[in-house]
């Protein structure tokens, strides 16, 4: 899907962001994601002006309820011409469906990518089977929802790389699979359960790995980046 590793900015304040990217000074755009966080801070304002710059923006809201009302608030953000937004894929086939409907009656000649979160990659699979009743293991409820979301018309989904494989064996080799927890080898996982290098993660088939903390809390976030995306490209 991307050659750029997706940068999470994971930052509560607009400040934090503009002191970031002036030490992001590339000859090329970057894609970012925006969180809950910081979208509930900055709003569309926050948008338009990352946008303005040149950047592409993976809007990460994760929508989740009942179909009508995620289909008229994927319709408003298919207005602020962001490049990916996504939902759970818990929500149901209907309700995924329902997003797509809304995004594209909201968009103008180029519709957003929609993806589905399987299951939150700080998600160990004894959680899932003790917290969420589910007695499959984690790849097969991950599989699961897989297809779920491409039967419902998404682009793909949200996942571990260490799932990718298995997920285009199930849907197809084009189904994107956008992974976060990324890290180098020298950085701690944190919360992560699931984590991989970039190289683990295109050798495994993801489509696009999105990385916060290695870049954003590295000492030379540049540096970081560029060994990133040079991992990543190889």
């Amino acid at each position: 899907m991307t050659d750029k590793p997706i940068v999470a900015l994971d930052f509560a304040t607009k400040a934090e962001i503009d002191h970031f990217l002036t030490q992001m000074q590339t000859d090329d755009s970057l894609y970012v994601k925006i969180g809950m966080e910081l979208f509930y801070a900055g709003g569309q304002h926050l948008l338009y002006e990352l946008k303005t710059q040149g950047h592409q923006i993976f809007l990460d809201l994760k929508l989740h309820d009942i179909p009508n009302t995620v289909k008229s608030a994927m319709k408003v953000l298919a207005g602020l011409e962001v490049d990916m937004v996504n939902v759970h894929a818990a929500g149901g086939r209907a309700m995924m469906e329902a997003a797509k409907e809304g995004l594209i009656s909201g968009s103008g000649t180029k519709v957003p990518k929609i993806i589905a979160v399987t299951q939150l990659t700080s998600t160990s699979e004894a959680a899932m089977q003790e917290e969420q009743l589910i007695s499959a293991s984690l790849n097969d409820s991950v599989v699961h929802y897989s297809r779920l979301a491409q039967e419902a018309g998404l682009d793909g989904v949200v996942c571990s790389a260490k799932e990718a494989g298995l997920i285009k064996a199930a849907t197809n080799p084009e189904f994107l699979c956008v992974t976060p927890g990324i890290r180098l080898k020298s950085d701690s996982v944190d919360d992560q359960k699931r984590v991989v290098t970039p190289k683990e993660a295109r050798e495994l088939g993801a489509s696009s790995i999105v990385v916060g903390r290695s870049i954003t809390k590295a000492k030379s976030p540049l540096k970081a980046y560029q060994q990133i995306l040079e991992e990543w490209g190889n």
